[in-house]
């Protein structure tokens, strides 16, 4: 194809009829090909190879992308695929490689797939997999998206030339989470493949990673509760480095470990405390990093009544002892129902601190395994009992240490474990302590408390998270057929998910095939709402979502339904919430529909112990070109630094009419962000990935009444508190 520049000079580029393809589809003037043509002359050096000449137009094209043009990036985006698929063809034909099948025979061979793949398939099957490809899909990627597909989810030969293309991925986790269907194998691989062509559902950046390879490692998080015992302290510290190997995130409930001062074998006054473990914990996430591309990550729970949460609280805080810091971790309250209802009624209320194994000493019982009225009354017991020791703060101090370190780290993060258990379907076998590394889990837990090597069944809970997200901003939301076949799509895959994964710790396997949990969560919220012209800050906003998650968790309990039916039901149903009905009450779902679903899991059961969980989803969210998690944008257009280049971000679909409805995250009000949280947690039985975005125009005390709205609300977590120093008071979204 010929560029033809305004001097009329002919360039020969190697660019197929990509160019034509382009103008076909963007016809309107601020994506003429003239305006390429005339950008691309700025990069345009004599001497440059082919190859290097259109990596130019490539840049050209991102550099045009702006607020008023925000189509360039898909412009952008259609040249990469374009250089990508042409660099991979040459390097296929080097090999000799004809065919999708000779491809997986060389991918595998060189060690880059798993054989599994070839040893489950036939050469007929592979062959009709490959007519299930789309290459069409491609124009779906936007710049931002495909770019980061081709550094970190494509494979790579050993010397790291690009040798998959995006289409063959997709069908490549394909095959990989189809393969424990026993009916309608190749049916299945042909609906999970569209599911994410369309880039309607995006599985979990480890799933999309490392399905297909040698070592599938699926799942995103793991949640252990730490023992209060020397060896039941490293063997959690090692479950994280094992975790962390592998790429995975952790959470690790600290609430039982004694505090400082404590007694060991009746010495008094001797334990080191919390802290001193923390830091073990930390300097492992540095350590072991994930595969040599970051660091581990963990997040560290503790309890507001545990004696060391002071100091815990400044663990990331830039004051202070820096022998009593962890900066690499990150920390995470839970919270009972009467810490914020006594911060609401008076903040000059007496709080006390106990250290946990003292409790268990004296009074026989632990304090952390109870929740609800249950937990007051024998925290109230407690503080009524002289043979315990404590530290008594103000409830004043405890949060503004906490809105202190907040502020200045985004930490910690707040798990309200009242709220939590309370709507815990599986609470007959069970508590939940704590959540994961991004808030958003929230499933049974209990400490490895057997020492030795000797894996025991019965003996602990690591939990796993198996997650994916259905694009929000992609579906026809309203369609309640369409959304529960992909609802049912995407249950179906997580599940496979449970069977196919490499587990790195033992016991994660174990719990994992118990409860068959897993986290559908969603992508493009603010996407979906802006393109039906919904306005955040409205009741409208309230309603619509209220109606979709409802729509969403009834499609996903049904499907999880009629799985148990095909393949079994999970091992702990019986007596659980859901075979009670008491799911169905708690939540007030009283419809003749709902309760006839509700008839159905009674009948048949559940494959499922848990179902959805709401990530943050800010890397699959870019791939899916749509905004992350449940968050609004941070912006309508920002260029992002990413290793010396600057990448354009777009709000999805950003035009005259949907402009003025992404208003930025920091000039939102927060209050509709905590009351919309609360409405969509109703249906989701897990938890959600919530950012506050705070300016430094907040007070303290309307920080704090943000975390009292969203415990008012039923929400069960926050994740970061995201500050940011206003340059202009103006608000961007009324400004000319």
């Amino acid at each position: 194809m010929q560029i033809i520049k305004r001097n009329g000079v002919l360039e020969q580029l190697p660019l197929g009829t990509v160019l034509e393809e382009i103008e076909s589809a963007f016809p309107e003037k601020e994506y003429s090909m003239d305006i390429l043509t005339e950008k691309f002359q700025g990069f345009d050096k004599p001497g440059m190879q082919p190859d290097e000449r259109l990596s130019a137009l490539i840049k050209a094209a991102v550099e045009l992308t702006t607020q008023d043009a925000p189509k360039w990036e898909y412009i952008a985006g259609r040249l990469l695929c374009f250089k990508l698929n042409k660099d991979i063809a040459a390097e296929t034909k080097s090999l000799g490689v004809n065919s999708f099948y000779d491809k997986l025979r060389y991918l595998t061979d060189e060690g880059l797939y798993g054989d599994y793949i070839l040893a489950a398939y036939s050469k007929e099957e592979i062959n009709e997999a490959q007519t299930f490809m789309k290459p069409e899909m491609d124009t779906l990627l936007n710049y931002s998206g495909l770019d980061l597909l081709s550094k970190r989810y494509l494979l790579r030969t050993h010397d790291q030339h690009p040798i998959e293309m995006v289409q063959e991925m997709f069908l490549g986790i394909a095959l990989h989470l189809a393969l424990p269907e026993k009916r309608d194998r190749m049916g299945w691989v042909r609906r999970f493949y569209d599911m994410l062509s369309r880039l309607e559902v995006t599985m979990a950046t480890p799933t999309m990673a490392n399905a297909r390879k040698p070592y599938h490692q699926l799942s995103s998080c793991f949640i252990d509760t730490v023992p209060d015992s020397l060896e039941g302290i490293y063997r959690s510290i090692d479950n994280f480095a094992q975790v962390s190997k592998f790429g995975g995130g952790m959470g690790l409930y600290f609430g039982k470990v004694r505090a400082t001062g404590s007694s060991i074998r009746g010495f008094k006054g001797v334990a080191g405390g919390v802290i001193r473990w923390l830091k073990l914990v930390n300097d492992t996430a540095v350590a072991v990093d994930q595969l040599g591309v970051r660091q581990g990550a963990v997040a560290v729970y503790l309890d507001a009544w545990h004696k060391d949460l002071p100091e815990f609280l400044q663990i990331r805080t830039n004051n202070g002892d820096d022998r009593m810091k962890a900066h690499d971790i990150f920390p995470a309250v839970c919270y009972p129902d009467l810490f914020w209802r006594m911060a609401k009624e008076d903040l000059n209320q007496p709080w006390h601190l106990f250290c946990p194994h003292e409790i268990m000493t004296v009074k026989g019982y632990c304090l952390e395994d109870y929740y609800g009225e249950e937990w007051e009354k024998r925290y109230l017991d407690c503080v009524s009992d002289a043979r315990l020791s404590r530290r008594v703060i103000s409830i004043k101090d405890i949060v503004r240490l906490v809105l202190k370190s907040a502020v200045e780290t985004g930490t910690p993060f707040t798990f309200n474990r009242d709220t939590v258990n309370a709507a815990n379907p599986n609470a007959h076998k069970g508590m939940i302590y704590c959540s994961n590394l991004c808030t958003e889990i929230a499933q049974n837990m209990s400490p490895i408390e057997s020492v030795g090597t000797e894996i025991k069944t019965e003996d602990g809970d690591v939990v796993v998270c198996n997650l994916a997200s259905l694009s929000l901003g992609h579906l026809p939301l309203e369609d309640e057929q369409k959304m529960n076949d992909i609802v049912a799509t995407v249950v179906r895959a997580l599940d496979n998910v449970i069977d196919l994964n490499f587990y790195p710790v033992p016991y994660a396997q174990i719990t994992n095939h118990r409860y068959r949990s897993i986290g559908l969560g969603v992508s493009g919220y603010h996407h979906a709402l802006a393109k039906r012209r919904i306005s955040w800050e409205s009741e409208d906003h309230l309603k619509f979502i209220d109606e979709v998650f409802e729509r969403i968790n009834f499609a996903a309990i049904k499907a999880s339904c009629e799985l148990a039916v095909e393949k079994g039901r999970y091992d702990y149903f019986e007596g659980s919430d859901w075979h009670t009905g008491e799911y169905f009450r708690k939540r007030g779902y009283d419809s003749q529909k709902w309760q006839s679903l509700a008839a159905d899991v009674a009948r048949k059961g559940m494959r499922n112990a848990y179902l959805l969980a709401i990530a943050p989803t800010s890397s699959t969210g870019i791939i899916a070109g749509t905004t992350a998690g449940v968050d609004p944008v941070m912006k309508r257009f920002f260029l992002e630094e990413k290793k010396g280049a600057m990448l354009p971000r777009v709000a999805p679909e950003l035009s005259d009419k949907t402009y003025w409805l992404y208003k930025g995250a920091y000039l939102m009000d927060q209050g509709w962000s905590m009351r919309a949280a609360g409405v969509r947690q109703r249906h989701i039985d897990q938890a959600q990935s919530v950012n506050l975005y705070i300016t430094n125009d907040f007070t303290m005390r309307q920080v704090l009444n943000l975390y009292l709205l969203a415990w008012e609300c039923g929400v069960k977590t926050i994740y970061y508190v995201r500050s940011k120093s206003l340059e202009v008071e103006e608000c961007e979204s009324c400004a000319s």
